[in-house]
């Protein structure tokens, strides 16, 4: 089990005007906002410039946009992501620190899955439920997790069953928009796993993404005549985000872990991942006093190795003791990171020894500091500002958004008490659902 050190709750109080917008959306019967959030896996910012995307672009002219995209946690991976956005926490505090890791304590194993041990925090849906309200997910990762108040709707839920197609999840959603007024979801979050299949498989620039990218644009169209049909596209706060970007990478811009021998040998069962993030956890053996002085020798003995110009591509990988990561990163409060983390430059790899197999593909994961690993923003609906621009910001704010414009309480998170301030219309009505 991971430990975490307590997260301050961003909303210590509100302003006294808050806390009457807040009741008011909360306790008016005639007023019942509604928030659907679409998720489209590894829609990297600029995507949308690639082809025509006229449904993008419309919620675009008509609502917020972070300008310059949105800005992942880090690791830039698709779960610790998802469950970012859902949370408002960093990774380290709601514990899914990557895709798939090794807990470095226990020794078991995370590959996606469901045991409610792994997830920490409270997710919106959670919230909302906690709270009455009604909820309601479609893929989104972590929602299958049983979790407070919360069961996922049946049928909702299948883990990951990425053969629905795109129109069923569409049109399912929206048929919860046609049940009796007290019956439909307050809040109803959508995944999309594309572009990000077609980026992993031909990389970022290759034309099928911008065939993949045009197919969400139309799943986002049939979103929005379903909700013109029923004459509540202006009533719904409908938010559009990705996860991460995604960058091309080549097995030629590799680096060697056998090339280190001369300084530092380290044995592959040390190696729980190796890029996008180097994760390394030694086995001292019982006979070591002291594996925290032992972790810091291997980590200068490497770094000395990877600066020495005798490393092919060593100067694009940089290893550090977990807690002396940037702080920038809010990587390193959880007993779940491994002692010894690497940050690989953008775009390459690591490997443990050499191969002859020399292939590009498409891969996030890598410093959230890469433009290359920003996503998209858009807010659609009563709250939000018509055309307005905002600048890039962490997906860990999103949750005191969704949270403000539903009337929650929320919980404890690592978002800002003000920023819904910059995004949201404090006057603005909140429109009803009918």
């Amino acid at each position: 089990m991971a430990t975490t050190k307590h997260v301050s709750s961003p909303k210590p109080f509100l302003t006294f005007l808050n806390l009457l917008i807040v009741a008011a959306t909360a306790t008016t019967a005639s007023n019942k906002p509604v928030v659907l959030m679409i998720s489209c896996d590894g829609f990297r910012f600029g995507y949308q410039f690639k082809t025509d995307t006229p449904n993008i672009d419309l919620l675009i002219s008509e609502g917020t946009e972070a300008k310059l995209g949105l800005i992942p946690v880090f690791p830039t991976m698709t779960f610790p992501n998802h469950y970012s956005i859902a949370t408002g926490l960093y990774p380290a505090y709601h514990g899914i620190i990557m895709n798939k890791f090794t807990d470095p304590i226990t020794g078991e194993v995370f590959n996606k899955g469901l045991d409610p041990k792994w997830w920490l925090g409270e997710p919106l849906w959670v919230t909302a439920a906690n709270q009455g309200r009604k909820a309601l997910t479609y893929f989104w990762p972590g929602s299958e997790v049983p979790k407070g108040s919360w069961t996922c709707p049946k049928g909702l839920c299948p883990h990951f069953n990425l053969s629905v197609p795109f129109e069923e999840r569409v049109d399912t959603i929206l048929s919860y928009l046609d049940l009796p007024k007290d019956e439909i979801p307050d809040l109803m979050m959508l995944y999309f796993d594309e572009p990000d299949g077609a980026g992993h498989n031909y990389g970022p620039d290759d034309p099928r993404v911008t065939n993949a990218v045009a197919r969400v644009d139309n799943m986002i169209g049939r979103a929005i005549q379903g909700l013109k049909k029923r004459e509540i596209f202006d009533e719904v706060h409908v938010i559009l985000l990705g996860d991460h970007g995604m960058v091309t990478n080549c097995d030629k811009k590799t680096i060697y872990i056998d090339d280190l021998a001369d300084w530092i040998k380290i044995p592959a069962d040390w190696i729980n991942a190796y890029s996008p993030v180097l994760a390394i956890n030694p086995r001292w053996g019982k006979y070591v006093e002291n594996p925290a002085e032992k972790n810091a020798e291997l980590v200068a003995k490497m770094n000395e190795a990877l600066s020495s110009g005798k490393v092919e591509n060593g100067e694009f990988l940089q290893v550090y003791l977990k807690e002396k990561l940037p702080k920038r990163l809010h990587y390193s409060d959880s007993s779940r990171i491994p002692p010894i983390v690497g940050m690989v430059g953008e775009g390459l790899l690591v490997r443990q020894n050499r191969t002859n197999a020399h292939e590009c593909y498409g891969d996030h994961g890598y410093d959230n500091k890469y433009f290359s690993m920003r996503s998209i923003f858009i807010g659609h609906g009563p709250r939000f500002r018509r055309g307005k621009k905002v600048p890039s910001f962490e997906n860990v704010q999103i949750y005191n958004v969704v949270a403000e414009i539903l009337g929650l309480l929320p919980a404890s998170n690592n978002g800002s008490a003000l920023f819904t301030n910059n995004i949201l219309s404090q006057f603005g009505k909140t429109g009803e659902v009918k």
